[in-house]
């Protein structure tokens, strides 16, 4: 990747993309729209609305995820109650939370998802590992990281490598998926496709776009960049940004494995979805 130039690099890309979006179809305002996003390839979308409102035999492929600050115990218990009854994949939420959550959703299939080092990624690779093996003895199954943002755009790339590394093997050591978070609204290209081999070097299972924190989400350009770099079988996440079924199957064709938006399955309903990102 360091011999490819930015100016072959964007027509690599831009390839890729125009070559995915060609296939694209018009789809119907109803859930066979979520269907066929399934169908083009997504394992997970992210959800945050009425649990009465999907369709039984998509909530295995759902993250219900909530990461605002101010989340309630009772929110939370309500959340993994909704995930239990309906199937979801897991519940997504602050580190706080995963030792309740995992007690609560005991004996079920839902899976506990956390966030390290989360929203800013600026604490130390050690205190970033701790975090997700105290998640881990809680009862997280899967951890999205942040990276050093700060570390990369200062061309450190030793201490990014590390910082990802610690974590992934501290969540490979306990069975879990480790998902690295790039932030790519604060990065240029050149920075993301470096994030990107680095999180593929460090053996994580998935880059992931942003937190929702940090000024902007997914596009499809950056989903595409991902893909190209880190190769056909590591996961992408395309999150926040992503409002309509038009925006993720855009995201899917541009090589996104999961989705995650703050509308969720309520775009299902043909509606533009919550502009509030800090969900994510």
């Amino acid at each position: 990747m360091a011999d490819v130039t930015r100016e072959e690099l964007v027509e690599i890309v831009t390839r890729e993309v125009l070559s995915a979006l060609a296939e694209r179809s018009d789809i119907c305002a109803n859930p066979e729209k979520l269907r066929q996003v399934v169908a083009n390839g997504a394992d997970r979308v992210s959800f945050h609305g009425d649990a009465e409102d999907v369709p039984l035999d998509l909530a295995r492929y759902i993250d219900h995820t909530l990461l605002k600050p101010d989340a309630t115990a009772g929110e939370i218990d309500r959340m993994c109650d909704e995930a239990m009854e309906y199937g979801f994949a897991s519940v997504c939420i602050n580190p706080t939370w995963v030792k309740r959550a995992s007690e609560r959703l005991r004996g079920s299939d839902v899976k506990v998802c956390t966030v390290i080092g989360f929203p800013l990624g600026a604490t130390p690779p050690e205190i970033k590992a701790m975090e997700a093996r105290r998640a881990l003895r809680d009862g997280a199954r899967e951890v999205d990281m942040v990276i050093n943002i700060g570390a990369l755009k200062s061309g450190d790339h030793d201490l990014v490598e590390t910082d990802i590394a610690k974590v992934v093997d501290a969540a490979h050591e306990g069975g879990a998926i480790a998902k690295v978070i790039l932030e790519t609204a604060l990065l240029t290209d050149e920075e993301k496709v470096v994030a990107s081999a680095l999180a593929r070097k460090a053996r994580a299972d998935f880059v992931k776009t942003s937190t929702g924190f940090g000024g902007g989400g997914a596009t499809v350009y950056d989903v595409a960049l991902m893909r190209e770099t880190v190769g056909p079988k590591m996961g992408v996440k395309a999150s926040g940004g992503v409002r309509t079924l038009e925006d993720a199957e855009d995201m899917i064709a541009a090589g996104a494995t999961r989705i995650g938006a703050s509308a969720g399955v309520q775009i299902v309903g043909g509606a533009e979805g919550d502009s509030d990102e800090q969900r994510y």
